[in-house]
C-alpha cells in the first residue's frame, strides 16, 4: 500500500495523519526504568511496526511519582543515543521532554507509557507514574488519544 504524501487545500487534517500513521512517531516512557524490561520489550515490539521510536525514561525507578513535576531539583537528561535518553527526574519530566525537547522538533503521533512492572487498579492509578505520563502526553498532543495497559511479565 502506498500513500501519496502531498495534499491538496481541501484535504483534512484527519487524511493527512492517516497517511503519516503509515510510519508513526513513537514516543515510550514509564515510571519503573528505562532498563526496566517491561520498556525493553515494549520498544521491542513497537520497533515491528516502526523504525521511528524515541524512549525517554526515568534513570531509575520513579514509581509512585503521579503528576509531579521536578520543581526543586534539576532535570538532568542522559543521552545514551540519538533516541534514547535517561531522565534524572518524574514520569511527566520526561513526556514533556520527549514532547517538546528531544525528538526533533516534532511531536509523537502516538505516546505509549509502560509496559508497568504491576498493575494499576483502583486508587493505584492516582499515583502511577505510568498513568500519569500517558496522561501528560493527552495533554500536550494535538491528537488525544490515551489507552493504559497493565500487564504482569515473566523476563527470564
Amino acid at each position: 500500500m502506498s500513500h501519496n504524501l502531498s495534499h491538496s487545500p481541501a484535504e483534512s487534517n484527519d487524511e493527512r495523519v492517516v497517511q503519516r500513521l503509515d510510519k508513526p512517531r513513537v514516543l515510550i516512557v514509564n515510571d519503573d526504568g528505562i532498563d526496566a524490561p517491561g520498556i525493553v520489550l515494549l520498544e521491542e515490539l513497537v520497533r515491528t511496526f516502526t523504525d521511528q521510536v524515541w524512549v525517554v525514561a526515568p534513570d531509575e525507578e520513579r514509581s509512585g511519582a503521579g503528576h509531579s513535576l521536578s520543581l526543586s531539583y534539576p532535570i538532568r537528561v542522559r543521552e545514551r543515543d540519538d533516541r534514547h535518553f535517561a531522565i534524572k527526574g518524574t514520569p511527566t519530566d520526561c513526556t514533556l521532554l520527549g514532547v517538546y525537547e528531544l525528538m526533533g522538533g516534532e511531536k509523537p503521533d502516538v505516546l505509549l507509557s509502560g509496559i508497568n512492572r504491576g498493575p494499576n487498579l483502583a486508587e493505584d492509578i492516582t499515583y502511577s507514574g505510568t498513568a500519569s505520563a500517558a496522561s501528560e502526553g493527552v495533554l500536550h498532543s494535538s491528537r488525544k488519544l490515551r489507552r493504559l495497559r497493565t500487564s504482569r511479565y515473566s523476563c527470564m
